[in-house]
């Protein structure tokens, strides 16, 4: 079985061919046979799994087992106290009521990697960080939980899945997971909490890993454990 972790980059879609010409995983990822567990929205960025263990990816991809996702979010403004408590309860979205969520405001910003694409900025209006924990899987649905408490996202990263977190990998960056993460995994699959015990913190990402790069459209790198 192949258990492989890659940092998606801004604008790649989470499948590995594309009709339209796009890029997609198969641009970093060269290796075959393997299939992304669940999505992660062209326009986001971070954590992407990818197995042919077809049992775990059902496992990890269904609601039902709960595995706690944690996403990174920068929105316009500085959101009050009440919108994060409605965050916090439940919203109204496209799709239905999204259930209660873990949501902190980050204190300053976190220190991730440049967007290909940098963000619109405006002039006199500041600009803050969410960290929104969540274990559904609607369309869209952290960028329709901001939008529906009056603060559209700007930029959305996802740096973990439940235990397993993207490390100092930078985006187009890969890497297999190891033995003990493939047992958390598995430990999800059978019923046990997808939160862990680690918790994630904003930290700073590392500006490289040695190891192999393609020629290839977008290129990818290798890390080295």
């Amino acid at each position: 079985m192949k258990y492989i972790l890659i940092n998606k980059p801004y604008e790649v879609l989470t499948q590995f061919t594309d009709e339209a010409g796009r890029s997609t995983l198969k641009d970093f990822v060269p290796v075959p046979n393997i299939y992304p567990v669940g999505r992660l929205d062209y326009d986001s960025e971070g954590l992407v799994l990818l197995t042919d263990d077809k049992q775990l990816q059902h496992c990890l991809s269904d609601p039902k087992f709960k595995v706690e996702k944690t996403y990174w979010v920068q929105v316009d403004e500085i959101p009050k106290d009440e919108a994060l408590t409605r965050l916090r309860l439940g919203v109204q979205i496209k799709g239905g009521k999204t259930t209660p969520a873990k949501v902190r405001l980050l204190e300053g910003e976190p220190k991730v990697w440049e967007r290909s694409t940098p963000i619109r900025f405006r002039k006199n209006i500041p600009t803050s960080w969410l960290e929104i924990k969540i274990s559904q899987g609607m369309n869209r649905q952290v960028r329709r939980m901001t939008a529906a408490v009056g603060y559209p996202t700007l930029r959305l990263i996802r740096p973990s899945i439940g235990p397993i977190s993207l490390g100092n990998l930078q985006p187009g960056e890969w890497r297999e997971l190891t033995p003990e993460e493939v047992e958390q995994l598995k430990g999800i699959a059978k019923g046990s909490s997808g939160s862990g015990n680690s918790s994630v913190r904003a930290k700073s990402f590392g500006t490289g890993n040695k190891g192999r790069r393609s020629s290839g459209k977008g290129g990818f790198r290798k890390q080295i454990n």
